[in-house]
């Protein structure tokens, strides 16, 4: 049962008659009240029930972090009686609903739909709650209210913000590719074609079968390797879960990955993703090395990235290893997207590199936070120097470890969170540069 507004209108109307016969106040009061009653007691009675009506919820397409979507509720009339009153359409606060409350008037029968604009402030999985059906008596003094729990799920996907650098590290690329279209034998080449000898090219280079069957010497071509191997290991244990700015390095490391990934793929490699702490969270497989591999290749990060969040145990450094040996035993390009922090760094990780750059190119990807050498160089009371001395400490424990992975072989890009995608991807282009991918 809902009392609406207008009973409250009424009720205070009931002063009037009172104030008029002061004498008999409480007699008139009294009456007038009853009065009232008896109307909500009618309108009530004569409110079509709320469950006369089926609600269904369409499908909600995902949505960038930033963008906005709509979800639509179908409203079917089974009942006899038309129906007027409101519909309540309740999600998470994070799900960003916007105009969920709607008009309902519905004649026996018919359908009716109500459209509402979702816009996240959250990435992940942001749920409905319930669905409340509230239908008005013919008085518009009470009605009857359902609340039904109707499935529905909108999936915030990462915003991506480092896109904005893909043209400009695409066209990085061209040129490397246009500086290597031809080159000479060695280590990461692939055969392309046969060509005539001319002064300058390498001796080495000659085919000296072409060169009998065609009477000249001819010599051979090559090209960088395609179809090389990107793993991209994404941390979400709890180190992850620390916030950098106004997001966890979780996103931060995300962002990353998915620009390298584009540009990876654009130059003809085979990316795949792993993602965990002690399980494994998620898995994406080889995409193909072509414009349209990317796109499909990018939202299957996207999806697979999008319900991902920190969980507040330890990395298990041992179980990452061995799916990253157990996806490939080809020599690859393994970026590991972890924070740069000493304590789980020496404890964890680095007991179970060796095992990684016996057959890897590693590289470790972090987000480092800009306050703390901001923190380091704040000297202007006696409370900052005390924050400045911790700061530095930390700093130092920090270059002490990306040390320690450097002599393992290890590359280090730390970077803050809006720098770290572009780092990342410069880092890749100077490997692929000097024939080191």
């Amino acid at each position: 049962m809902v009392v609406r507004g207008p009973v409250v209108a009424l009720v205070l109307l009931g002063l009037v008659p009172a104030a008029l016969w002061p004498g008999r106040a409480g007699v008139v009061a009294a009456g007038w009240l009853l009065l009232v009653a008896v109307l909500v007691a009618l309108d009530l009675l004569l409110t079509p029930s709320p469950g006369a009506l089926t609600v269904v919820r369409g499908e909600v397409p995902p949505v960038r972090l930033g963008g906005s979507s709509a979800t639509e509720l179908t409203l079917t009339h089974e009942g006899s009686r038309r129906v007027r009153g409101l519909v309540q359409d309740a999600w998470v606060p994070s799900a960003g609903a916007d105009g969920a409350r709607h008009v309902l008037d519905l004649a026996p029968g018919r359908v009716q739909r109500v459209r509402t604009v979702l816009t996240p402030t959250r990435r992940g999985d942001r749920p409905a709650t319930t669905v409340t059906v509230r239908v008005h008596g013919p008085l518009g003094l009470a009605g009857r209210q359902r609340r039904t729990a109707v499935a529905g799920v909108v999936r915030s996907l990462p915003p991506f913000r480092s896109r904005r650098h893909l043209p400009s590290r695409l066209a990085r690329l061209r040129q490397i590719d246009g500086r290597s279209a031809v080159r000479t034998r060695g280590q990461g080449t692939e055969f392309d074609s046969l060509r005539n000898y001319v002064d300058g090219d390498d001796v080495r280079s000659i085919d000296w079968r072409a060169t009998a069957r065609r009477q000249h010497t001819v010599v051979r071509t090559w090209q960088p390797e395609r179809d090389r191997r990107v793993l991209l290991v994404l941390d979400t244990s709890r180190t992850s879960a620390a916030r950098v700015g106004d997001e966890p390095r979780l996103d931060a490391a995300m962002d990353a990955a998915l620009l390298l990934a584009a540009l990876a793929t654009r130059a003809g490699d085979r990316v795949d993703l792993l993602a965990g702490d002690r399980v494994m969270r998620a898995r994406v497989g080889s995409g193909a090395g072509s414009a349209a591999g990317s796109a499909d290749l990018l939202h299957r990060l996207v999806t697979a990235m999008a319900p991902l969040e920190p969980v507040l145990v330890e990395a298990d450094w041992t179980r990452l290893a061995g799916a990253v040996n157990a996806t490939t035993r080809r020599r690859a390009l393994v970026v590991l997207l972890t924070p740069l922090e000493p304590a789980a760094v020496e404890e964890g990780l680095l007991p179970v590199l060796p095992s990684l750059t016996a057959h890897h190119h590693v590289v470790l990807a972090s987000v480092a936070d800009p306050s703390v050498a901001e923190m380091a160089h704040d000297l202007g009371s006696v409370g900052s120097v005390y924050d400045a001395a911790a700061a530095e400490r930390t700093g130092s424990l920090r270059r002490r470890t990306a040390s320690a992975l450097h002599q393992l072989g290890v590359d280090v890009v730390d970077r803050p969170p809006h720098d770290l995608a572009p780092a990342l991807a410069d880092h890749y282009l100077r490997l692929k540069a000097t024939g080191r991918l």
